[in-house]
């Protein structure tokens, strides 16, 4: 195995890794919905949002195969790197981190905050997908080879 597959090898893992996190979530959600269990948190504690569930389900559902999709592209090197996308996604995921970062600092500080800042299962839940984001966009730009100020070489 080159350098460059053993890199998309460690990509894939963590891109997995957070697919697999996520999908505890929804499966979590779902099962405290349909079957409640004592052992997991109460079905509103999952719940972050006004959505009915059925659309916020099926939302999940789309991001989860989603993140399947490029999980699995990036683990057998059909994922073709691309700066655009490299730029775009850490972008992008840089302010989705923010906003999940600040919405649970919000929530900690602020005792009478509405309940979206102070339900942490979605809060934390926003952060593993924006870690998602941000993984793909450092598994485009370190590909290549600008992670890390490279270009400026």
């Amino acid at each position: 195995m080159n350098c460059r597959a053993a890199a998309n090898q460690s990509y894939a893992a963590l891109l997995w890794l957070l697919t697999s996190l996520f999908t505890a979530r929804v499966l979590g959600q779902a099962v405290q919905h349909w079957a409640p269990q004592p052992f997991l948190p109460p079905f509103s504690e999952f719940q972050g949002s006004s959505l009915p569930y059925w659309l916020l389900l099926s939302v999940q559902l789309v991001i989860l195969a989603l993140m399947g999709f490029v999980s699995w592209r990036v683990q057998t090197g059909t994922s073709v790197p691309s700066l655009r996308a490299g730029t775009v996604l850490a972008c992008l995921g840089g302010i989705y981190m923010a906003g999940s970062i600040a919405r649970i600092a919000v929530g900690l500080a602020v005792p009478a905050a509405p309940v979206w800042f102070r339900t942490w299962i979605p809060a934390i839940f926003h952060i593993v997908l924006a870690a998602f984001v941000l993984t793909l966009a450092l598994y485009h730009r370190r590909e290549l080879g600008l992670a890390h100020g490279e270009a400026h070489k």
